[in-house]
């Protein structure tokens, strides 16, 4: 179900100003949760296409060794909340969960087990629709769309299509009423860090990655206010969690190129779950 990588350095080659983190993250292990197709674009670094590995070679960097939940990302919440589940209580040392878009829901619904949350030493969500998306109610909404998706999901051996209806508001808003005292319950005894982006008129006038979501982000506002091209800000962060909003797309925090700073972003975000009185 994981598939955990080697340590490339020593403790050693540490940067110095990384040093508190790695004395944090010690002894502690790292669970990756890919978002929908996040599988698939991770297969992609051979060609030169970044996704979440320049996190991962940092925290290798950092003497920890991320292991990336093997799931298929357009499977059903419920399905891969369980491969989490089983993933943190596979082993009795405490572990920090790495989550992007999707993957933070299914992190989510799987620590609201108390035996899975015992084993979680903290939680960042970037750019996770808590509370859905209308970019994932127009597609699912749509007889055609939802049909060519699906088509494209198997075709991609990435699960049956059944994800992107959990993406959807009118679903993330029943489990998230249906949840809330848990999730309170949760943010209370785990460190929780929830990241958030927003695009603004100069990326979406701009050249590169951001500029794809124009249409799509000028729309998204109009429902839901700012948002990352998929994902309203108001929708990524959780009332109770430690929250950041920086520029973006929605892979801003997880890919780097394009001036982008998908380490910087983890730093600050492991900072956060190390010290979260702070």
């Amino acid at each position: 179900m994981i598939r955990p990588r080697p340590r490339r350095r020593p403790a050693a080659a540490v940067a110095p100003e990384d040093a508190p983190l790695a004395a944090w993250l010690a002894g502690r292990r790292v669970l990756v949760a890919y978002g929908l197709l996040g599988d698939t674009t991770a297969a992609l670094r051979r060609v030169g296409i970044d996704y979440m590995w320049a996190q991962q070679d940092w925290l290798r960097a950092v003497g920890a060794a991320p292991e990336v939940v093997r799931a298929p990302t357009a499977a059903s919440v419920a399905a891969n909340a369980a491969r989490i589940r089983a993933a943190l209580l596979a082993s009795e040392r405490p572990a920090l969960i790495i989550a992007h878009s999707k993957g933070g829901l299914e992190a989510l619904a799987a620590l609201l087990d108390p035996a899975a949350a015992a084993r979680c030493a903290g939680f960042v969500a970037f750019q996770s629709p808590f509370f859905g998306s209308p970019v994932a109610d127009a597609v699912a909404g749509s007889r055609p769309l939802h049909g060519l998706a699906r088509l494209g999901f198997r075709a991609l051996r990435i699960g049956d299509g059944e994800g992107l209806r959990d993406l959807t508001t009118p679903v993330r808003a029943a489990w998230m009423r249906a949840h809330a005292n848990a999730v309170a319950d949760l943010l209370r005894r785990v460190p929780v860090v929830t990241a958030a982006t927003r695009l603004d008129a100069a990326a979406l006038g701009g050249i590169g990655r951001d500029r794809a979501y124009g249409i799509v982000t000028r729309w998204l506002e109009r429902q839901a206010g700012p948002n990352d091209g998929l994902v309203a800000v108001s929708s990524a962060l959780l009332p109770g969690a430690r929250q950041s909003v920086d520029p973006g797309g929605h892979v801003a925090l997880v890919a780097a190129g394009g001036g982008r700073d998908p380490v910087g972003a983890l730093r600050r975000a492991v900072r956060m779950v190390a010290a979260p009185g702070g």
